[in-house]
């Protein structure tokens, strides 16, 4: 059986998991998130501790159970804490604004680049070369993250561009005569 599929998962005060035939609905204080449920794995919940196990014994199976119940701990910790990410702009003149569901960026291009957010993502802007992108859906948040740094990723030479706050870039050596 999968490692990550046989830990249980803790529900944390306020937060109320649903398990139906078609979906398991999680509700907490940032809001409800769903996940299709799956044949090939039972999810039982006993007095607030949740546990994912294989319904056969196949090797599909034994790698689904790992998957939803990493999805599911992720939606637990979403709905309860709610995950960031935090981008960074680096180059001159450079900056982020956020107004309302939409982020604009002036990034260095002759026009301003608009992004605008789904439902459930807040973004905020510290300062106009930070950008913070809060939500309860962890795939949400880091494909929102991911495609406002597609935008302008960091450049290897000079090291301009939107990168994560944690993230490191190698800068090369310019070409020599």
């Amino acid at each position: 059986m999968s490692r990550v599929g046989k830990m249980p998962i803790a529900v944390p005060q306020g937060v109320d998991v649903k398990i139906t035939a078609e979906a398991i609905t999680v509700k907490g204080g940032l809001g409800v998130l769903s996940l299709p449920a799956n044949s090939l794995v039972v999810v039982t919940n006993d007095a607030g501790v949740l546990k994912v196990a294989p319904a056969n014994e196949s090797v599909a199976a034994n790698a689904m159970s790992g998957t939803i119940r990493a999805l599911l701990a992720n939606n637990i910790s979403g709905v309860s804490k709610g995950f960031e990410k935090k981008l960074s702009l680096v180059g001159v003149g450079f900056r982020a604004q956020a107004s309302g569901q939409k982020l604009n960026l002036q990034i260095g291009f002759s026009h301003p680049v608009v992004k605008d957010m789904p439902a459930g993502i807040k973004v905020e802007t510290p300062t106009p070369t930070e950008i913070l992108i809060k939500g309860s859906d962890r795939q949400v948040v880091g494909q929102l993250a991911a495609e406002v740094r597609a935008f302008r990723p960091p450049e290897p030479y000079k090291g301009k561009g939107i990168r994560y706050a944690d993230e490191r870039v190698v800068i090369k050596e310019t070409k020599k005569k």
